[in-house]
């Protein structure tokens, strides 16, 4: 079900121990509430699975919804 609202584009950093990952998705300032914009299940689920892969390992599918970065350890 799609929520009623303006639809604006976002930037989030999906963070793991190996890498950093920067997708570009849709958040939604729904009509009954313009306070603050909100993320569909379908946003939300992407989001996950960019984790899931970035644990994994998978940066081929990585790098094709967003860009990959590796997370470095301070000294």
């Amino acid at each position: 079900m799609r929520i009623p609202g303006k639809r604006v584009q976002r930037t989030r950093l999906v963070r793991t121990d190996t890498y950093i990952i920067e997708v570009q998705v849709e958040a939604v300032i729904p009509d009954a509430d313009p306070a603050e914009p909100c993320y569909e299940a379908e946003t939300v689920e992407l989001l996950r699975e960019v984790e899931a892969r970035a644990k994994s390992g998978d940066i081929e599918w990585l790098k094709r919804h967003g860009k990959v970065y590796a997370a470095l350890d301070a000294a």
